[in-house]
């Protein structure tokens, strides 16, 4: 005779996320106190696959996580998210399981919060980097800005766009790029000499704007791209950049933003992230866990 207990909640169905699960993810991220960001999570939805566990009692979603692929070499973990009603009863670990073994053999990334972290090296994951979070409004500081030519991004700046991010990310990012057009509420670009040399865009995130990606050359390229941004806005910044590069966080001090967490970069399945970080000082966007 089949049993009509229910299941136990670290047995029930992982499924897949669809865009109709966007109001549900959205009350998921409120649910934790995270920003609602339903522009965010339409973007993941759409680049990515996300998953989830339905609440047993029909109150939208009890977990989700979302994994954007950049093809054989790099996967991105994020917003894995459990509704507080089932914290610390091992939800998280049943679906970071679940998306492991869908992973396969693909090495992983994510940011984690020092909540998050212990589980994750539990499952494999090792720090690989930290990432420093600057929020404020941008005030210009004293001296002058490199001579390096910023200009908002066209249509005709896409393919470079494209070629240069892979060379950084050491991944092919195109699905997600080309979604930036319509994501992002500003592109700029930086060129020396007619050539590409960096981009950044900013997104709206609640009440502010979100700065990334943010590639460039060098830490001047990456001043003059931010600066640009900063003029495009009357909203406070906000900034995920990777906590080696001092030079930066430090101008961004000077000109009003000022540190507000850091989480660590986690790999699994890989010693490092690909690419190359010199020149990648923000993600797309930070999707925690």
């Amino acid at each position: 005779m089949p049993s009509s207990l229910p299941l136990p909640i670290t047995e029930l169905p992982v499924r897949r996320l669809t865009p109709g699960d966007l109001v549900a993810c959205a009350d998921l991220s409120e649910d934790r106190g995270w920003p609602r960001d339903e522009h965010r999570w339409g973007l993941l939805l759409a680049a990515g696959t996300g998953y989830g566990v339905d609440d047993p009692e029909g109150k939208g979603l009890m977990a989700s996580c979302v994994v954007t692929s950049y093809g054989p070499r790099l996967a991105a973990i994020g917003n894995v998210l459990v509704a507080e009603r089932y914290a610390r009863q091992g939800v998280a670990r049943q679906l970071m399981h679940h998306v492991l073994a869908e992973s396969g053999d693909t090495p992983l990334s994510l940011y984690a919060t020092a909540a998050g972290q212990p589980l994750y090296e539990q499952l494999g994951f090792s720090v690989v980097g930290h990432a420093q979070r600057v929020t404020g409004f941008f005030r210009p500081a004293g001296g002058r800005l490199p001579a390096v030519t910023v200009r908002p991004a066209t249509a005709e700046d896409l393919q470079a766009m494209v070629r240069l991010d892979a060379d950084v990310f050491g991944a092919d990012r195109t699905h997600v790029l080309a979604r930036l057009p319509a994501y992002a509420d500003h592109i700029r670009v930086a060129q020396d000499g007619g050539r590409l040399i960096g981009y950044a865009a900013a997104w709206p995130s609640d009440r502010t704007h979100a700065v990334g990606p943010l590639v460039a050359r060098d830490t001047a390229t990456a001043r003059a791209l931010v600066s640009s941004l900063a003029e495009a806005t009357d909203r406070p910044l906000r900034a995920d950049i990777d906590a080696r590069h001092t030079e930066l966080l430090d101008w961004f001090e000077e000109c009003g933003l000022r540190s507000d967490s850091t989480t660590a970069v986690m790999a699994h399945g890989a010693s490092d992230l690909p690419g190359d970080w010199t020149r990648r000082y923000a993600p797309l966007t930070v999707a925690m866990g």
